[in-house]
């Protein structure tokens, strides 16, 4: 029988990765909504009268800032190292910051495909293995890494984003299989077609648009609001038993 405390966050932290917005932004909140205190990171977060911060103090949370180059993997490091100071160690890391570059792949250039690895994997790794060594130490914690549709499938014209996505599911379940044993659960999400900053190449172009909804079976566009649930659910005691798994929050895209 499912007990309803187990979706209970509170007295946890959590340290969430390009919260500034988006999909980031509303898996923020929800955890904050679920009792989880926040610190935020973003490359171009504010350090004071951050919306996403005010959202998170009116739901009676705390949230501490910080800004982070996701591409110097430098300043990753010293995030790291200045969170593990700081303490107490989060409970929940949400790897969510990413980028993408859009150009056909005999025309991507080297700055771009370094950019886009370097952001959305390696600064992911460096994170999940700092963060995760604590953890460990601890004996608990709960990771998540945001996935992509493109984690299954190739993709046209983001040849670096494809493999950046693909190499994050690969993670999800290499971590898992070292750390589930020491009370560390791993997991991603891996979202659809979502109405976000990343999407609007394809989600402002009315026949690929449309295109895109006659295949969801679900007949919308996702929004970010549809991963509030999903990022409680494997933050949470709910999802203890749950190890190297990608969930898909694609309207059913994936079932076609």
């Amino acid at each position: 029988m499912t007990n309803p405390a187990n979706f209970d966050l509170s007295g946890k932290l959590a340290l969430v990765t390009g919260c500034r917005r988006g999909i980031g932004r509303a898996m923020t909140e929800s955890l904050a909504a679920a009792g989880a205190d926040i610190i935020g990171a973003s490359v171009s977060m504010e350090q004071k009268g951050s919306a996403v911060g005010e959202a998170v103090a009116k739901l009676g949370r705390k949230f501490r800032p910080y800004r982070c180059d996701f591409a110097n993997r430098s300043a990753v490091q010293d995030l790291v190292e200045q969170i593990v100071a700081e303490g107490p160690v989060p409970d929940i890391l949400v790897n969510n910051a990413g980028t993408i570059r859009r150009e056909a792949a005999a025309e991507h250039p080297d700055e771009w495909w370094d950019e886009v690895i370097e952001v959305n994997l390696t600064s992911q790794f460096i994170l999940s293995r700092g963060i995760g060594r604590e953890m460990i130490k601890r004996g608990s914690g709960k990771i998540i890494f945001t996935a992509s549709l493109l984690t299954f499938q190739g993709g046209i014209r983001v040849p670096g984003y494809s493999v950046s996505k693909g190499g994050i599911g690969q993670l999800t379940k290499a971590l898992a299989n070292e750390w589930a044993g020491s009370g560390v659960n791993v997991n991603a999400i891996a979202p659809g077609y979502i109405v976000t900053d990343n999407t609007e190449a394809l989600h402002s172009d009315p026949e690929r648009y449309l295109a895109i909804l006659e295949r969801i079976p679900a007949g919308r566009w996702g929004r970010p609001e549809d991963f509030a649930g999903p990022a409680v659910f494997l933050g949470c005691s709910a999802s203890d038993y749950i190890d190297g798994e990608i969930l898909t929050v694609d309207g059913g895209w994936m079932g076609r």
